[in-house]
């Protein structure tokens, strides 16, 4: 029986009833006639080489992947051998995934559904909302690929507009309350959440602080909505 090796976080629990659909739609039933290794990260994205190599001892015959630092953990562990597939909300070109996204070239492959890339954008509609914001707190993961990209969008967009807009860095559970405390000391009068797998696997609790501390926030993706966004 082929294994496939899931690498994922705890966050996309949710995601499994679609993926075990999918394999069925192309006549793949767990436990029947493939088998599935999951390994989740909790987003703690130290951990991802340590579960690839646990992965790859049980010889799985592909790696799926649902997160971009998953994927770059699974590129670089299994070399060209082993196929990947992977979900991403980033550039996979830009972060190093894929050599294009025509011709993706060696065993990796997969979807970006590109929220990263869109904030510049949830910035603007973020100004149609709340036009009397003039500072804008940005929150988001260090340690995620797309970071850099979306700091970089954000500020050009402000930049244009003449917003000010407050960048916080934060990596872990203990320094989210830090900066809801932070953006409202410095008179942050909306929020824009980055993206990233820690991010959502936090969402509860990032939308909560928004809601206490009455902060007109933009998300990106739907769960921070379904969460109470």
């Amino acid at each position: 029986m082929p294994v496939v090796g899931f690498l994922g976080s705890g966050a996309l629990t949710d995601r499994m009833t679609a993926f075990r659909q999918g394999l069925k739609e192309a006549g793949f039933v767990e436990d029947q006639n493939v088998a599935i290794e999951y390994r989740w990260d909790e987003g703690q994205t130290d951990r991802l080489p340590l579960l690839v190599q646990d992965l790859l001892r049980w010889q799985v015959a592909l790696i799926v992947s649902f997160s971009t630092p998953a994927a770059l953990a699974a590129k670089a562990a299994a070399t060209t051998t082993v196929p990947i597939v992977f979900v991403t909300g980033g550039d996979p070109v830009q972060v190093g995934l894929v050599a294009s996204l025509n011709r993706p070239g060696g065993n990796v492959t997969g979807v970006s559904f590109i929220t990263s890339e869109l904030g510049a954008k949830r910035l603007g509609l973020l100004r149609e909302l709340r036009p009397a914001a003039t500072r804008i707190a940005v929150l988001v993961d260090p340690k995620w690929p797309p970071t850099e990209r979306f700091v970089s969008d954000v500020r050009a967009a402000a930049s244009a507009s003449g917003q000010q807009i407050e960048v916080l860095y934060v990596g872990s559970e203990r320094e989210i309350e830090t900066a809801f405390t932070t953006l409202v000391q410095r008179g942050a009068g909306a929020l824009v959440s980055g993206t990233g797998r820690f991010f959502l696997s936090q969402r509860e609790r990032i939308v909560a602080l928004a809601a206490r501390h009455r902060i007109p926030a933009t998300y990106g993706q739907r769960d921070y909505v379904e969460a109470g966004g």
